[in-house]
């Protein structure tokens, strides 16, 4: 049975430059549609899961959803699911998109988790992402979540951004910290194809900082925030001990959740499913009774495995050994020369990538996957 539960918001201010997830500028009358259809899709997936325990609402900017939308939503998902009663629920929130009545709207209804996306608290980086929100605009929202009473927040960071500087990036580190937030991501700005950033990369229009300059952003997030208290638990994300997200936690161990809304995955019963990322098309089937599924396919062994390889290794503590051998992986085996390297160690039953390896962790598991498929099929099959 499931118990996380994904909820897609599509409607934003306005694109960020370098955002490819899926989302178009907010109208009212639209939301109060789409809420809807995500209200009748909700329903479909009733007495279907066991009780919730992380409930995540991302998008596109979903703070921008009225009091009324809100809600609906909760309405629906207290008819279709029974929540944990220490559930999770989390909402993305943008500075410039949130307002105290929209804070106290929504922690009213449940939602006990906020995910606040900052960026950077240079203004002139974030001119250059095209965030519509100001460094003070980002202090505000802050101070009026805790004004409200709400304790558990994520701020998202972003490093890599054309024009900056270790030094700016320090003090956005640092910024973010003394804000006193319990959980910190940090992700590397990465020109997606499709997105405004990608061709002003291509063309030269905007040049990123050098690869040595982003290495040493990411190592000083992780020794700034390793002696402000924070766990180091995923590749990308930071949490003081007990506020790691139940979400990504989720995710990265391959368990099932729902999601819905348009363009949402959903992961069940080794089956991976998305829903139409067509809007319209979306709001449409479910006014008439369709299901907004696109498409699915049934996990292989190999897929299985695969995924247990790229995921696990994103978390801090690795893969567990007896797992991976229940699994038919031999990773001590393979991981013998990136051992050896001081790109991975072996601590307390896992396998994991060391501090030195952390930077290069994408290209690591690339190549330790293709090692496995190359020994031949009979060592990537899952039991």
């Amino acid at each position: 049975m499931v118990d996380f539960l994904y909820i897609h918001i599509p409607f934003c201010i306005r694109k960020c430059i370098y955002c490819d997830f899926l989302s178009e500028p907010y109208d009212a009358t639209r939301a109060e549609r789409y809420i809807q259809a995500l209200c009748r899709e909700l329903q479909t997936k009733k007495d279907t899961a066991t009780k919730l325990e992380a409930v995540y609402i991302g998008g596109g900017t979903p703070s921008l959803l009225s009091g009324e939308n809100f809600d609906q939503l909760q309405k629906s998902m207290k008819t279709s699911f029974e929540f944990s009663p220490s559930v999770e629920i989390t909402v993305e929130a943008n500075p410039g998109a949130i307002n105290r009545q929209t804070i106290d709207t929504m922690l009213s209804l449940g939602v006990n988790r906020l995910s606040i996306g900052i960026q950077s608290f240079n203004d002139n980086e974030l001119k250059t992402l095209g965030r519509i929100h100001s460094s003070s605009d980002a202090l505000w929202t802050v101070e009026s979540v805790k004004a409200a009473g709400l304790i558990n927040f994520s701020v998202d960071l972003l490093y890599g951004i054309p024009g900056q500087t270790v030094e700016s990036w320090r003090q956005t580190i640092s910024r973010a910290v003394a804000l006193s937030p319990c959980h910190i991501s940090t992700y590397e700005l990465t020109p997606e194809k499709g997105t405004g950033l990608f061709p002003l990369i291509k063309s030269g229009g905007l040049v990123l900082p050098d690869e040595d300059i982003i290495l040493e952003m990411y190592d000083h997030a992780i020794d700034h925030l390793g002696l402000s208290s924070f766990i180091h638990y995923e590749t990308s994300n930071f949490a003081l001990p007990g506020f790691e997200s139940r979400h990504n936690l989720n995710y990265w161990n391959r368990g099932e959740y729902y999601g819905v809304g348009a363009g949402a995955h959903s992961f069940v019963g080794g089956v991976r499913s998305e829903n139409t990322s067509d809007i319209d098309l979306y709001i449409k089937n479910l006014e008439n009774g369709i299901s907004p599924e696109a498409s699915s396919i049934r996990l292989t062994d190999e897929d299985r495995v695969r995924e247990f390889i790229f995921l696990g290794l994103r978390k801090s503590e690795g893969l567990s050994i007896v797992e991976s051998e229940r699994n038919g992986i031999d990773l001590a085996g393979n991981c013998g020369e990136l051992i050896d390297e001081g790109l991975m160690e072996i601590n307390r039953g896992y396998i994991r990538i060391t501090r030195k390896g952390m930077a290069l962790s994408n290209m690591l598991i690339m190549k330790l996957v293709e090692k496995l498929e190359s020994v031949g099929p009979g060592r990537l099959s899952a039991s």
